[in-house]
């Protein structure tokens, strides 16, 4: 009996020429085009997420029947991809042209943009690791990256180390602390009042109590009145630490 053939992975809607397609001839759905649809798509998944989201939703949005959106795309996966590239290219990226600015400056401002960007859509962080990422809003992201560590002078073996050092820990970062708002949104609290009434609730439990109070000195020391300038005040020395070693990378040849 012969064995069955496995399955080939999807090709991206970047690929094959897929993303020029419009539509299909003169009987496609009037008031659509696909930057609408890929935009209402964002505004939807910002909205309920990911798990929500659906074909036959977006049309319901759309105000078409959910066939009318297959002119354009032809799987739901598409779609994802092309709201994902879309996404990316809310990210302010540095000008290339600047040869006076500083490495540093220019690392740590993408990191803060991308971390942002996860922030502001919790959904993203599950795509980014689904799909190739190589739309041209993706891809510009990626170039500037490579363009700005290279500039620290590592040596061409550690280019992308450095950068899977930086940005792994942004996406980690910035997809935690993604999920915690909406966490918090979906409670209808403020992330203050949030965190306020987990850390009772912890206190409560003599082994929990007991963990947090071994680590308030570290607590206190991190300083910060808000939820948002603790998270800020550790993204922000956790970035310095990742600088410092790429200079220390750099000065040991």
């Amino acid at each position: 009996m012969a064995k069955a053939a496995g399955r080939s992975a999807r090709a991206s809607v970047w690929l094959g020429g897929k993303v020029r397609r419009g539509g299909r001839g003169s009987a496609q759905p009037s008031g659509l085009d696909r930057e609408r649809i890929t935009g209402v798509s964002v505004r939807l998944l910002d909205a309920e997420g990911l798990d929500r989201f659906s074909m036959r939703r977006l049309a319901a949005e759309l105000n078409v029947t959910a066939m009318s959106l297959y002119w354009y795309v032809d799987t739901k996966d598409d779609l994802l991809e092309l709201a994902l590239d879309a996404a990316f290219g809310e990210l302010a990226l540095p000008d290339p042209a600047d040869g006076g600015a500083d490495w540093r400056d220019e690392l740590r401002g993408l990191a803060t943009e991308y971390r942002a960007l996860l922030v502001r859509h919790p959904w993203l962080s599950a795509l980014a690791g689904r799909y190739l990422n190589i739309g041209p809003n993706s891809l510009g992201f990626s170039r500037q990256v490579r363009r700005v560590v290279r500039r620290a002078g590592l040596p061409a073996h550690g280019v992308t180390g450095a950068i899977a050092a930086v940005f792994q820990f942004v996406y980690g970062h910035g997809t935690i602390e993604g999920h915690f708002l909406a966490s918090v949104e979906g409670a209808g609290l403020t992330p203050d009042e949030y965190y306020a009434q987990a850390m009772r609730s912890v206190r409560q439990d003599p082994d929990a109590a007991e963990a947090l109070h071994e680590s308030e000195e570290i607590m206190e020391a991190r300083g910060g009145d808000t939820v948002a300038e603790m998270l800020d005040r550790d993204f922000t020395f956790a970035l310095d630490l990742l600088v410092a070693g790429i200079e220390a990378m750099v000065e040991r040849g």
